[in-house]
Parts: structure tokens; C-alpha cells; sequence
């Protein structure tokens, strides 16, 4: 999958910065923030998939960067938490089977545009879209006046298709990024998961620490968050998986602030990566959780920390999802 950035009216590759001859050709297209790529964005990205290969198109799916809510949050906080950072939503998206994924550089004067505007600029003339599809309660365009109907509408001028995707329920319940970020801020990793459709993501560089871990034999590596904006779960240990050179590993992570080894009061992540062996500095990681071990604990001594942390990687190491 190629990831480009759209701004100015120019497509260039998303992380080289190059300029692209980015043709109009026909293509199953969707559009949408799909913060989390969680299970009901998951089906959507798939029926569009299944159209682009019946009907012999290529698959791009638009979002946004920054994330909407960054530039029209009515908050002065001006406060988001993000499910996904750029970097992991690609990676997910990708796995789906799509083609391109086209980054829409969101900013004021772009908020402004007519839903009619973003469909004949963006999606007819940029793209070429011969099948848009679209979740049942999708809005977009200037205050997200446009919708389904207004795509509707267009379609009968300009000769495209549109295929609306119904409500998707997990035992009654809406999936719905807001209901995933509140799983997370309360731990329920397992549950977040069913909603998301996969597990829940922490990607980031690695980068030295004070290396505590390594004087009771438990190293770790510290990881660089690239955003702030991304959603850290509650505070606690977690059974993670990580990909390195091909092999998949299992890890303990701790996030929060570490209260027996630190006074700070920014939470930061680290993880014991269990049978890795050698250094990982300046490596992009990607952590998949997948479960939670116990609340961040603040521990009388390094010996009580250290006993602890022996029963936190049997556990993980029994562990079978």
C-alpha cells in the first residue's frame, strides 16, 4: 500500500516528501477518519475491497492528518486522544487489502469546504471514484452537512455509486471510538480488543532511559510516543507481542510513572521484552496488547519491585490468548 499526502492540490509520497504524478483512474474510494480502525470501519474498508475487486477498481481510502477535532474542536483544552497515530492506522489499513491510503492535509480553509466541493474536487476529480462507500451515519464537508444523501444526490449527475454500510453491534452495543477509548482509560484491554477487531497498538522509537530495570534483571526498553495526542491506557502492566527481525516475541509492558524508581509525572512506556537478547535503540517498535496484568504499583523497596516483576513474567509467560 502507498500512503500519499494531499494538500495544495498537490499528492506527494507521505514520507519522503516527493512529488507524485498521483493520475485519476477508477476506484472504490472511502472516507473517514477511522481513528482505531476498529471492527465497524474494518467492515466498511472490507465491503469496499470486495467492490473494487468485482468491479476491477483500485481501493483508496481518504483521511485525515491532523485529525479533524485537532482544527474544529470546540474545547479550548483543545484536548484529543487518539487511538491511532498516523504510522499505525496505515499499517492496520493496509492488512485490509487497500491500495492507497490518501492523507488529506486538514487544516482551516480546508474544514470550510462544501461537502459537494470535497466530493467533485477530492474524490471524483483527484481520485476518480466510480464506487464511494460509506457508514450509514458518515458526515463530512463544511460542520459535516454532507452525508449520505447529499452523496446520493451527486451520484445521479455524476455517474458514480454509493453503498451504504449498515450499524454494526458487539453484543448490543455500537462500536464506536468513543466507547473504545473509554474501555482503555478503565484497562479493559480484552474488551477494547473485541470492539477494535485487533489488538490495541503502541508504536515508538527506542530510546535510552535510566536503565533501573537492568540493575534487578528485568531491561527494558523505553519508548518515544510520537505524539501526545495518542491514547495511553490506564495505568498498569500489560502482556504485549512485539515483531523483531521476522520473529514475534512476548512482553511485559508498564505504562504510567513508575512511582517505585521515579518521581516524575509524565507516564512513559517501557517494556521487558521476554528471550530478546541484544540492543534495540533507535528502532521503531510496535506493541500489540493484549491483555492486562495488575494496576501500577508503588513498591516499599527494589527487592519487592523485583519479586513482583518475577510473578508478572510468569504470568505472561503461561499466557495463552
Amino acid at each position: 500500500m502507498r500512503v500519499v499526502l494531499y494538500k495544495g492540490g498537490r499528492v506527494r509520497d507521505y514520507y519522503s516528501g516527493e512529488e507524485i504524478d498521483f493520475a485519476p483512474e477508477p476506484s472504490a474510494v472511502t472516507v473517514g477518519s477511522y481513528d482505531g480502525v476498529h471492527a465497524g470501519h474494518r467492515r466498511i474498508i472490507s465491503q469496499m475491497v470486495a467492490s473494487a475487486s468485482a468491479r476491477g477498481l483500485r481501493t483508496v481510502v481518504i483521511t485525515f492528518e491532523p485529525h479533524p477535532r485537532k482544527i474544529v474542536n470546540r474545547d479550548p483544552s483543545g484536548q484529543i486522544r487518539l487511538l491511532t497515530l498516523l504510522e499505525e492506522k496505515a499499517v492496520l489499513i493496509e492488512e485490509l487489502g487497500v491500495d492507497w491510503l490518501f492523507v488529506v492535509h486538514f487544516d482551516r480553509f480546508f474544514a470550510a469546504q462544501s461537502s459537494e466541493s470535497f466530493i467533485q474536487q477530492v474524490l471524483l476529480d483527484s481520485i476518480g471514484a466510480k464506487t464511494i462507500v460509506i457508514g450509514y451515519d458518515h458526515g463530512f464537508g463544511h460542520d459535516r452537512k454532507g452525508g449520505v444523501s447529499t452523496l446520493r444526490r451527486m451520484a445521479e449527475q455524476k455517474r458514480f455509486d454509493v453503498l451504504v454500510v449498515d450499524e454494526v453491534r458487539l453484543q448490543a452495543e455500537h462500536f464506536s471510538s468513543t466507547r473504545i477509548r473509554a474501555l482503555l482509560g478503565e484497562g479493559r484491554i480484552r474488551e477494547a480488543n473485541l470492539f477494535l477487531g485487533a489488538p490495541y497498538l503502541i508504536s515508538g522509537d527506542v530510546v535510552h532511559g535510566e536503565k533501573k530495570g537492568r540493575e534487578i534483571g528485568f531491561p527494558t526498553v523505553n519508548l518515544r510516543i510520537g505524539s501526545s495526542d495518542k491514547l495511553l491506557p490506564k495505568y498498569g502492566v500489560y502482556i504485549a507481542t512485539v515483531i523483531i527481525d521476522g520473529r514475534v516475541f512476548k512482553a511485559m509492558m508498564n505504562i504510567g510513572l513508575r512511582p517505585t524508581v521515579s518521581e516524575g509525572s509524565s507516564p512513559l512506556c517501557e517494556a521487558h521484552i521476554l528471550g530478546h537478547k541484544g540492543e534495540l535503540y533507535g528502532k521503531r517498535l510496535t506493541f500489540h496488547l493484549l491483555d492486562r496484568v495488575r494496576d501500577e504499583m508503588k513498591f516499599p523497596s527494589f527487592e519487592a519491585l523485583q519479586e513482583q516483576l518475577k510473578k508478572d513474567q510468569k504470568f505472561v509467560e503461561q499466557y495463552k490468548n
